[in-house]
Formats: C-alpha cells, sequence, structure tokens
C-alpha cells in the first residue's frame, strides 16, 4: 500500500451537492459502507501501515485509490460521517472526513473527533480533506497547538500546514501570528508533533516571498533554541525555503502578482 505523505494527501474541497444527488446510488448505511470497507482491505496494507507507524484498534487496510472511489460512490453525507466516525474502524475514520460536509462541522464536532485521533493517517486525512475548509479551522489550529496530547497538537500544526497551502484568501497577518506559536513548540520532541511543526514552518514560508522572509527568520531563531527537535525543524525548514528551486517559484509569483 502506498502510504500518504504529508504534502501528497492535499485536495481540493469535493462539490456538495444536494441530498438527492447524494442518494442516487440506492442510499448508503453506515452498515453497508463498513461491509464495503472491509471487503476492499487487504492484510498486506495493515501490515504496511504498521511499518508507517499506522496503528489502530480496529483497521481493514483500504488502499488509497479504493478508498478514494468509494468516497465518489457514496458522496457527501454529514449524518453517515457521523456514523461512521463512531464506529472507531480506523479505515471508516477516513472515508468520514471525505465524505462529511465542511458547512456542517461545527467546533463541538471538532473538538469530539481530535481527541479520538491516535495516528498521523487520522489525523492529517481528517485535517485535509474537512477540517482545513470548516469554519473554525484557524481557531482550533491555534488553540491545539497548546494541548498535551500528541495528535491534538500534531492536528494544530497540520492544520497550519494546510491552511497554508488551501486558504488562498488568508492575509499574511494570519500567519505572521501563527509563527510565534511554532517558534515556541519547536522543542517538542515527539516524533509526530516536529514534522508537523516544521511541516507548517515550511508550508508558510512557501507561500510568497515576504512569508518567506519571515518564516527564515524564525527557523534562525528556532536554530538558536537548546534543543535537538529545534535544531532539526531549522536546519530542515532553512535547507528548503533558501532553496534555489523555491526562491526561483516564489519569484516567479512574485512576478506574476500572485
Amino acid at each position: 500500500m502506498k502510504v500518504r505523505s504529508q504534502s501528497s494527501s492535499i485536495r481540493t474541497i469535493p462539490s456538495e451537492g444536494s441530498l438527492a444527488e447524494r442518494k442516487k446510488g440506492g442510499g448508503w448505511t453506515c452498515a453497508r459502507a463498513l461491509e464495503e470497507l472491509r471487503a476492499l482491505g487487504e492484510r498486506r496494507n495493515v501490515d504496511g501501515m504498521a511499518r508507517f507507524g499506522i496503528r489502530a484498534k480496529v483497521v481493514y487496510g483500504v488502499a488509497k485509490p479504493k478508498m478514494d472511489e468509494l468516497a465518489r460512490r457514496i458522496g457527501k453525507d454529514h449524518q453517515l460521517a457521523l456514523e461512521l466516525w463512531a464506529s472507531g474502524v480506523h479505515d471508516a475514520r477516513i472515508l468520514a472526513g471525505m465524505i462529511d460536509l465542511p458547512r456542517e462541522v461545527s467546533s463541538e464536532q471538532m473538538e469530539r473527533w481530535v481527541r479520538d485521533f491516535d495516528n498521523w493517517d487520522v489525523c492529517d486525512g481528517t485535517c485535509c480533506h474537512l477540517f482545513v475548509f470548516a469554519a473554525p479551522a484557524w481557531r482550533k489550529a491555534m488553540a491545539w497547538s497548546r494541548c498535551g496530547p500528541e495528535f491534538i497538537k500534531r492536528a494544530g500544526f497540520a492544520l497550519m500546514a494546510y491552511l497554508a497551502y488551501r486558504d488562498k484568501q488568508a492575509a499574511d497577518a494570519q500567519f505572521r501570528r501563527v509563527l510565534p506559536l511554532i517558534e515556541r513548540e519547536a522543542y517538542d520532541d515527539r516524533n509526530f508533533v516536529r514534522k508537523a511543526v516544521n511541516w507548517a514552518l515550511r508550508n508558510i514560508g512557501k507561500r510568497n516571498l515576504r512569508l518567506n522572509r519571515e518564516a527564515t527568520r524564525t527557523a534562525a531563531r528556532i536554530r538558536r533554541q537548546d534543543s535537538p527537535s529545534a535544531r532539526w525543524i531549522a536546519a530542515n525548514a532553512l535547507r528548503e525555503l533558501k532553496s534555489a528551486a523555491v526562491q526561483a517559484r516564489l519569484r516567479r509569483r512574485a512576478s506574476a502578482g500572485q
């Protein structure tokens, strides 16, 4: 199974058809969706996921292309997404994030779901497909970055990374406000936290030349922290943000008025 990387899991927001359009396929129940997921799963995928640190109590091992196809067949369905999430099945939770309607997602739902995150796959997939498009996304990103549990904290920084990529209307000032949070948490040496902190810093720094300069300065300050995690985050971010390829791309965008 090809496991999703942090960058390759980004998707555009799906269209939100009417209830009638979503039910054309004959009506999906939670039981039917779970049965389909079970049939699509493969043991070798479960083993492959475990090698990449993806572990859950109940997991069927549905490959990403098959999950994408199933999500297209089901369509958008908020109530079904809630039921799939409540099942506790890893694959069902990935699917729930793909079929839920961002406009229906409340702050309370986000808080309930984030407490269930138990691996980076569900965390990143839910943030990528759903949470980044929900109204409370910015507020949750900042709040969760202060939390203790590893995957709640990762969700905060994963949201920052996705917002930097996906929120085209956001002003530079919004990202400047989160850079101090990145700097503050760079000491955290838990693997899935430090990688998300680094990810958020790099994505912000690749948004435009102005934020590239801000992110580079932040990385330089982080490098001075007395922490192996901070030094790794800074070195990795600076290498990419100062690279010729990134600088050329940002100059082209600036010339094009983007």
